[in-house]
C-alpha cells in the first residue's frame, strides 16, 4: 500500500505549488508600461504553445494508434498507446505550467527589484520553484498511478493478472510520450528563442548600437517570449522526460534483482526503490527551497548553492534509511550476492557525479572565471578570435565531466551491476525539483531585466536584475550540464534495459552490422545538430531582414516616436519553430526503426552505443561553449581589463563578444540541450520495438 503514500505526496506537492503560485500572484506587478510589456510576453508565449501543441496533438494521436496496433499481446498490450498519450499530455502540462508561472513572475521580479535584491530573488526563485516541484509531482503521480492501474488491470478488464515485467513494458509508452513531446518542445522552443535573440543582437546591438532589450528593437518582445517557450516550457518538458525515463529504466532493471523478504506492496522492492528515492528528493527539494535567502549585499549564487547542496545532502541521508527499510542485508543481482548497502553507495555516487559535474561546468561557464575571462580578452582582436577561444573552451570542457561520468559508471557497476548504474542515475535525478527551480529562475530574471529596460525604469533596478541574470546564465549552463549527465546515465540504464528486453547477452563489435550501426549512431547527433543549428540560422536571417526593414521604413522608430511592429517578429519566430522542429524530431524517432528493421537488434544496440558516446560529447561541448560565450559578453557590463585598459558595453571588443554570443546561442539553447533528449529517446524507441526485431 506504500504506493498510495507516494500518490498522496504528489498531490500534497501540487497543493504546495498552488499556494506558492498564489503568493507570486499576490506580489505587486508594477503599472503602466511594465504590465503592458508583460502582457505582450505572456500572450506571445501562450499563443506559441497553443500553436505548437495543436500541431503536436496530431502526431501524438497517430503514434498512439500505431503503438496500439503493433503491440503484441504476449509482450505488450494496446494500452501502451494510452500510456503514450498520457505521457505526452503530462509533458505538455509540465511545460505549460512552467511557462504560466514564469510569465507571472517576470514583471513581479522587476517590481521587486525596485525594492531590494533580496525581494527580487525571492520572487524569481519562487516562480522557478513552482515549476520545478510541478514537474516532479506530475512525474511521480503519472508513474505511480499507471503502475497501480496496470498492476491491477485484471480487475478492470477481466483478464489474467499481468506480470510486473509486462506492466513495465506497457509503461514504456508513458516515457516514450513524455520524451517525444519534450524533443519537439525543446527543439521548437530553442529555434523560436534563438531566431529572435540572434536577430535582435546582430541588428540592434551590433549594427544600430542600441542596448539589449531596447524597446526600439522590433525583435525584443519575441526574444523575451522565447525565454519562456524555450528555456522554461521546453526545459520543463525536457526535465519531465528525463525524470520519468530515469525512474522507469531503473524499475525495468529492478527485474534483474532477486525478490527480497522485505516485501513492499507485494512487489520486488528493487522495482519500487526509484519511486521512493524520487519521493524523498521531492520532499527535500521543498525543504531546501527555504534555505535560498540572500542579503542586499549577498551573493545570489551562494544562496542558490546552499539550497541545491542542502537538498542533495538531505536526500543522501534519507536514502540510507529508505534502502535499509526496504532491503535485507544481502541481495541477489544476476546471480551475484552483494550487500544492500552497495545500493546506497550507488545513490551517493549518482549524487556526487551530478554535484561534481555542476562544479566543473560552473568553472568553465561562470562569469569572471578563467576560461570565460580568456574568451572576453580574446575579443580584443575581433569576433574571429572570440569564436576560436569559445570553441576551444567548449572542447576542453568535455574532458573532466566525461572522466567523472566514466568513474561514476565504473564505481556504480562495481557496487551493484547495471542496476547500480541505474540507481546512480535515479539518485542524481532525485533532486530534480530544486535543480529545475534554480534553472528556471534564470529566464525569469532575464525577462525581468528586459521589462526594466523597455519600461525605462531607473538604472539601479536594471543593475539588480542584471546581477540575477548573470547568475542565471551560469545556473542555466549548470542545469544543462546536470541534464546531460543524467541523460547519459539514464541512456546507459535504458541501453541495459534494451538488452534485457531484447534478450541480448552481448553485442559483438566485430560484427559488420554492429559496426555499421555504431558508426550511424555516432553520426546521428551531428546530423541532428546540423539541422537544428541550420534552422536557427535561416530563421535568424529572416528576423534580421525584418528588423532592418522596420528600422529603415518606420519613421521615428530610432527616436522613440514610433512603436516597432513586435507582432511581425513574433510571427516569424513562431512559423520558423513550427516548420523546422519536424525534421530533427523525425530523425530521433525513425533512425532506430530503420537500423533495427534493416540490420537487426544487435546492430541497433551498436547504434544506441554510438548515439550515446557521440551525443554526450556534443551536448557538453555545445552547451558549455554557448554558456561561456554568453558570460564573456556579460563581463563587458562591468568592464573587462585588456592590456591595462577597461572596455565596456558598446566598445569594439564588446561587439565582437556579442557576435560570439550569437554563435553560441543555438549551441546552448537549441541543439545542445536537445541532444540529451535524443540519446534517451532512441533508446526508448529501441525498447518498444525490441520484440519485433531479428537477432542478426
Amino acid at each position: 500500500m506504500e504506493i498510495f503514500g507516494i500518490i498522496i505526496l504528489g498531490v500534497l506537492a501540487l497543493i504546495f505549488t498552488f499556494f506558492k503560485t498564489k503568493w507570486v500572484n499576490s506580489q505587486p506587478a508594477g503599472e503602466g508600461k511594465m504590465t503592458e510589456i508583460a502582457k505582450h510576453i505572456a500572450d506571445g508565449a501562450l499563443s506559441f504553445l497553443k500553436a505548437e501543441y495543436k500541431a503536436l496533438s496530431i502526431f501524438v494521436i497517430v503514434i498512439a494508434v500505431l503503438l496500439s496496433f503493433l503491440a503484441e499481446e504476449e509482450n505488450s498490450h494496446w494500452l501502451i498507446g494510452v500510456a503514450f498519450v498520457v505521457g505526452a499530455c503530462f509533458s505538455a502540462l509540465a511545460g505549460f505550467l512552467g511557462m504560466k508561472i514564469a510569465t507571472k513572475s517576470n514583471v513581479r521580479t522587476t517590481q521587486a527589484a525596485r525594492t531590494s535584491l533580496s525581494k527580487a530573488l525571492d520572487v524569481s526563485f519562487t516562480g522557478g520553484m513552482v515549476m520545478g516541484i510541478n514537474v516532479v509531482a506530475i512525474g511521480i503521480l503519472g508513474l505511480s498511478v499507471l503502475f497501480l492501474l496496470f498492476s491491477n488491470i485484471h480487475t478492470v478488464l477481466g483478464i489474467e493478472p499481468w506480470r510486473v515485467k509486462k506492466v513495465l513494458e506497457v509503461m514504456i509508452g508513458f516515457s516514450l510520450g513524455a520524451e517525444s513531446l519534450a524533443l519537439f518542445a525543446r527543439v521548437g522552443g530553442g529555434i523560436y528563442t534563438k531566431a529572435a535573440d540572434v536577430g535582435a543582437d546582430l541588428v540592434g546591438k551590433v549594427e544600430a548600437g542600441i542596448p539589449e532589450d531596447d524597446p526600439r528593437n522590433p525583435a525584443v518582445i519575441a526574444d523575451n517570449v522565447g525565454d519562456n517557450v524555450g528555456d522554461v516550457a521546453g526545459m520543463g518538458a525536457d526535465l519531465f522526460g528525463s525524470y520519468v525515463s530515469t525512474i522507469l529504466a531503473t524499475m525495468v532493471l529492478g527485474l534483474t534483482v532477486a525478490p527480497m523478504t522485505k516485501d513492499v506492496s507485494g512487489t520486488n522492492p528493487a522495482i519500487l526503490l526509484p519511486l521512493f528515492l524520487a519521493a524523498a528528493g521531492l520532499v527535500f527539494s521543498i525543504i531546501a527551497s527555504f534555505f535560498v535567502k540572500v542579503g542586499e549585499k549577498g551573493s545570489p549564487q551562494v544562496a542558490l548553492n546552499v539550497g541545491n547542496f542542502g537538498a542533495v545532502i538531505l536526500t543522501a541521508i534519507a536514502s540510507y534509511f529508505i534502502i535499509d527499510f526496504m532491503f535485507d542485508k544481502h541481495i541477489n543481482i544476476n546471480g551475484l550476492s552483494v550487500g544492500s548497502v552497495n545500493i546506497f553507495y550507488s545513490v551517493i555516487i549518482g549524487l556526487l557525479v551530478g554535484t561534481l559535474i555542476s562544479l566543473v561546468i560552473e568553472y568553465y561557464t561562470g562569469k569572471d572565471r578563467g576560461p570565460v575571462t580568456m574568451i572576453a580578452r580574446q575579443s580584443m582582436t575581433g569576433a574571429a578570435t572570440n569564436i576560436i577561444a569559445g570553441l576551444s573552451v567548449g572542447m576542453f570542457s568535455t574532458a573532466i565531466p566525461v572522466v567523472i561520468l566514466s568513474l561514476g559508471i565504473i564505481f556504480a557497476f562495481e557496487m551493484a551491476g547495471l542496476y547500480g548504474v541505474a540507481i546512480a542515475a535515479s539518485g542524481m535525478m532525485a533532486t530534480t525539483g530544486i535543480q529545475l527551480a534554480i534553472d528556471a529562475f534564470g529566464p525569469i530574471a532575464d525577462n525581468a531585466g528586459g521589462i526594466a529596460e523597455m519600461a525605462a525604469l531607473p538604472k539601479e533596478v536594471r543593475e539588480k536584475t542584471d546581477v540575477l541574470d548573470s547568475v542565471g546564465n551560469t545556473t542555466a549552463a549548470i542545469g544543462k550540464g546536470f541534464a546531460i549527465a543524467s541523460a547519459a546515465l539514464t541512456s546507459l540504464a535504458m541501453f541495459s534495459a534494451y538488452m534485457e528486453t531484447s534478450g541480448l547477452q552481448v553485442i559483438d563489435i566485430a560484427n559488420a552490422k554492429v559496426l555499421a550501426g555504431l558508426l550511424i549512431g555516432g553520426m546521428t547527433p551531428f546530423l541532428f545538430s546540423g539541422f537544428a543549428i541550420q534552422a536557427v540560422g535561416q530563421s535568424a536571417n529572416a528576423m534580421v531582414e525584418e528588423v532592418r526593414r522596420q528600422f529603415r521604413e518606420i519613421k521615428g522608430i530610432m527616436e522613440g516616436k514610433a512603436e516597432a511592429d513586435y507582432e511581425k517578429c513574433i510571427t516569424i519566430s513562431t512559423r520558423a519553430a513550427l516548420r523546422h522542429m519536424i525534421l530533427p524530431g523525425a530523425i530521433a524517432l525513425t533512425f532506430p526503426l530503420i537500423v533495427g528493421f534493416t540490420l537487426g537488434k544487435m546492430a541497433l544496440g551498436g547504434f544506441l552505443a554510438g548515439v550515446l558516446v557521440s551525443g554526450v560529447m556534443m551536448a557538453f561541448f555545445q552547451s558549455n561553449a554557448g554558456g561561456a560565450w554568453d558570460n564573456a559578453k556579460k563581463m563587458f557590463e562591468t568592464g573587462v581589463d585588456i592590456n591595462g585598459k577597461k572596455y565596456f558595453k558598446g566598445s569594439d571588443p564588446h561587439k565582437a563578444a556579442v557576435v560570439g554570443d550569437t554563435v553560441g546561442d543555438p549551441f546552448k539553447d537549441t541543439s545542445g540541450p536537445s541532444l540529451n533528449i535524443l540519446i534517451k529517446l532512441v533508446s526508448i524507441v529501441a525498447m518498444v520495438i525490441a520484440s519485433l526485431l531479428s537477432v542478426s
